[in-house]
């Protein structure tokens, strides 16, 4: 897999249904600590709202993801919104549905429909965004070995995520994965001392 998919940012997706207001946002999101300030945002901008209701995946593998009714009946609310974001094979993505309650119930088929509906329209507008996933690595070497560092690289078309440059210098640099093993061969053909660290 050389790629992955998200979305960018999407909010204020209105649905209805018996007096009921469901309110649809998506996001992309790289962590929990993520999530966490995006939920955190909607929970202050809709303070008298019945419910919050959330899910998300993320990561490249796709194993961590979360649901929440937020007092809903299980499994009326997070599961079908996850359902949508599993839909259309995205990851690395939020989707948060606000209710406000209208005084009729809609009983537990009628409310997971409103939050897959809610959810489906949202994602539905949402721009999906396609992201190459990067093999990221650090590099130490002495200041005079700075310029072979440059060149190589150049020569692999890759990312400086950000350099400390002193006596000891240190890179954090990101490539595909398509120019992974050049590389590696490069870098120890000029004796550099490098580790992989993680793919993102």
């Amino acid at each position: 897999m050389a790629e992955y998919f998200s979305i960018e940012p999407v909010e204020n997706i209105l649905y209805k249904d018996k007096g009921s207001k469901f309110i649809g946002y998506a996001y992309p999101v790289k962590d929990e600590a993520a999530v966490k300030e995006k939920l955190e945002c909607i929970r202050q901008e809709h303070p008298k709202a019945t419910h919050h209701c959330y899910a998300y995946r993320l990561g490249l593998d796709k194993n961590n993801y979360r649901t929440n009714d937020d007092g809903e009946p299980n499994g009326t609310a997070g599961k079908p919104m996850l359902g949508q974001i599993d839909s259309i094979g995205i990851t690395n993505t939020l989707v948060v549905v606000v209710r406000y309650f209208g005084g009729t119930k809609l009983g537990v088929s009628g409310l997971i429909d409103a939050y897959k509906e809610t959810a489906r329209e949202t994602l539905a507008v949402a721009t999906i965004i396609t992201h190459k996933i990067l093999d990221y690595y650090r590099i130490r070497c002495s200041y005079e070995q700075v310029q072979r560092v440059y060149h190589i690289v150049h020569q692999v078309q890759a990312q400086i995520i950000s350099q400390e440059l002193d006596i000891l210098c240190a890179f954090e640099i990101a490539v595909t994965e398509e120019q992974r093993t050049m590389l590696e061969k490069k870098l120890t053909e000029e004796q550099l001392t490098f580790e992989w660290l993680y793919k993102r």
